[in-house]
This record gives structure tokens, sequence and C-alpha cells, in this order.
């Protein structure tokens, strides 16, 4: 995919689909948007939401960062992208949902268990990084074999989307939204290799077929 592809790909959208789109983005543009899920995922290039889950503009807000982590309610007055984008999508648009999206191969969770050296050039990644570390001890301590690489991999891959789960309830506005009923959070992990989705399932801690997710909301 070279940059003239995307050129390219702009006129194929103006002329073939957005005429698909034209009216439901006409009203998006009159009333703003009103989605009722937050959808965080990684900025895996091989990971595609809108594809995967065949929504249409105005469906989700959108957030993607390195590992589809999630940092700890801090309210330093620092700049926080991510936290940004979850408050603004729980206290602004009042979302319904939050999905924490992991997936297979995924390059920040190998990351873990690499040396990335002293290189300053990597200070930003070394320091998100930090948000898989439980999910990587956890993983460790509970392997049966620890040079078993992809079933690591695999699993730190789950386990993170749990951690990461956790650490939207350091949030005070999220937990009481959740206690109100009016806020739900899900994990899910997408298998890139062949397209299914996995929901994690808190009353057992297992992961199961997306087909067997049942919701009222």
């Amino acid at each position: 995919m070279q940059i003239n592809d995307l050129v390219k790909g702009n006129k194929k959208f103006r002329e073939a689909r957005f005429s698909k789109y034209e009216t439901d983005l006409k009203q998006l543009t009159k009333d703003g948007q009103n989605p009722d899920i937050l959808f965080i995922g990684c900025s895996d290039s091989r990971v595609t939401p809108e594809l995967v889950l065949d929504t249409k503009p105005g469906d989700m807000f959108t957030l993607r960062n390195v590992g589809n982590f999630v940092p700890p309610y801090n309210p330093d007055n620092d700049y926080h992208g991510s936290s940004a984008v979850i408050e603004y999508a729980v206290n602004v648009l009042n979302v319904k949902h939050i999905i924490v999206c992991g997936h297979s191969y995924c390059g920040a969770c190998r990351s873990l268990y690499k040396d990335l050296g002293d290189s300053s050039e990597l200070i930003n990644i070394k320091k998100w990084l930090e948000l898989g570390k439980k999910a990587r001890e956890y993983t460790l301590l509970a392997a049966p074999d620890k040079n078993d690489k992809e079933y690591i991999y695999r699993t730190t891959e789950k386990v993170s989307i749990v951690y990461q789960m956790e650490n939207l309830l350091t949030f005070p506005y999220i937990v009481k939204r959740v206690k109100e009923g009016s806020l739900q959070i899900h994990g899910w992990y997408y298998k890139i290799e062949n397209g299914t989705i996995e929901f994690y399932d808190g009353s057992d801690c297992t992961f199961k077929p997306l087909e067997e997710f049942k919701n009222e909301s």
C-alpha cells in the first residue's frame, strides 16, 4: 500500500461507496454523533473494527492505541490522550457499553517479553508497555510450560484484556455508571487469523465464542 493508493481509494469511495452512507452522514452532521459504544482496540494495522464488526459511521466511538491498553485514572492535569477519549465517551456521549478488544499476534504483548534496551527513541513505548506488566506476571506464574512461547503470548493477550477492564474501574465516573446499571464493560478477543471473536465471561473467568454472548441492553 502506497500513499497514492490512498488517494485512489478516496476517489473510489466517493464515486462508488459514499452514496451508501450519504443519508446517515448528512443526518450525523446535522444532529451530531450519538454512539452507544466505546470501542477500545489496538493500533495494529491488521485490526479493522469497522470491517470486522460491519458497522457504519456513527455506530462506535473508537480509541486505538498500542496494545489496547487502558491507563489507570490519574487526575494530575497532564496530557492523557487515552483517558481523554474515555472521559469524553462516558461523560459527554454517555455511551452504554465499553468494549476492550485485544487480538491475536499482538506485538505489544509480545514486546512484554523482550528487552527493548535503553534507547531514548523507545522511551514512550517502554513506559506505555508497563500497562501490560501485570498480564505478563500472571501469565508466567500460571503457565504450565514457560518455554511454550505461543501459549504464553496468546494467554498474555487475553489476560491483558481483563486487566485493562479492571483499569477502567479506577475511573470514578465509570464505577458510578456501572453501579447505576447504565454502563457495561466488555472484554473481547479478536483472532486475526480467522476473523472470529471471543468474549470474556466473568462468571467463570473464561473466553467464549461471541455467538454465545447474550445481552439485553
